[in-house]
């Protein structure tokens, strides 16, 4: 299976418009972060996780033809807000399936309604095939199946997914231990980690470090990061010997 991250960065990205941060006035191409998003590749099968705003340029980016499908963490915009750029792949696939929350499902027949319509259809625009998930309910994509792992970003829900031997979890503030047990010992695992100062609704550095103890993955890679948690090169050079920055277009093998 291989994973590729799409996007790593939080719901501006990075740079942030305008910002004077040394951070977002970076050369270095690791510290660019296009909205947080990756793609699980096996066989001939092509699954995303989350399509925010960046999707098409993260598509022309990874040179990808096809998708088999998206799966969604939840409704923000910087996870959704791209939807509309499946259009090119539903013109040569078709109906593209979604799999999402029922909540999350309704936010965006709200915000793309165009997309959901029976009737009066606009000519080019594109349709989904939607799977509603819930919690303890694996859910086959392609010829795998896919665990969801309910967590707390805030007050709100929010799914990850293990597939295999691989976990993607995002926007984690959060986790019952019952969920923990899900991807506990897991080969690759993938959390949010937005900067060093505490936040609300994610993890910072040291709650990832603390969760990824936890649950002692054999490698983890961390992701949702914003300019506040520093520069890419000299945050790799602190992390444990398993834990690493993931980084925009990076390529792993699991």
């Amino acid at each position: 299976m291989k994973i590729t991250f799409l996007g790593t960065g939080t719901s501006q990205g990075i740079p942030v418009i305008g910002s004077k941060h040394p951070v977002c006035l970076s050369d270095n191409s690791k510290d660019k972060r296009l909205r947080v998003s990756v793609m699980v590749s096996w066989d001939s099968y092509n699954y995303v996780i989350d399509c925010g705003p960046d999707f098409r340029q993260q598509m022309l980016a990874n040179n990808v033809v096809k998708i088999d499908g998206i799966l969604f963490t939840h409704e923000h915009s910087d996870h959704t807000a791209g939807i509309d750029d499946i259009r090119p792949f539903f013109f040569r696939q078709g109906d593209i399936p979604i799999y999402a929350h029922e909540r999350v499902v309704t936010s965006i027949k709200e915000r793309f309604d165009y997309i959901f319509a029976d009737e009066n259809r606009y000519p080019g625009a594109p349709a989904v095939e939607i799977n509603t998930i819930k919690n303890n309910r694996p859910f086959r994509i392609g010829n795998l199946m896919a665990i969801p792992v309910e967590a707390q970003h805030n007050r709100l829900q929010v799914f990850g997914f293990r597939i295999q031997d691989f976990v993607y979890l995002t926007d984690v503030k959060s986790m019952e231990k019952v969920e923990m047990e899900k991807i506990k010992g897991v080969n690759t695992l993938v959390v949010n980690a937005l900067r060093i100062e505490p936040h609300h609704s994610h993890f910072n550095l040291e709650e990832a470090l603390e969760f990824i103890d936890i649950v002692k993955p054999k490698t983890a890679y961390l992701t949702h990061i914003s300019h506040l948690l520093g520069f890419h090169d000299e945050i790799e050079k602190q992390l444990p010997d398993n834990v690493h920055l993931a980084y925009d277009n990076l390529v792993i093998e699991v």
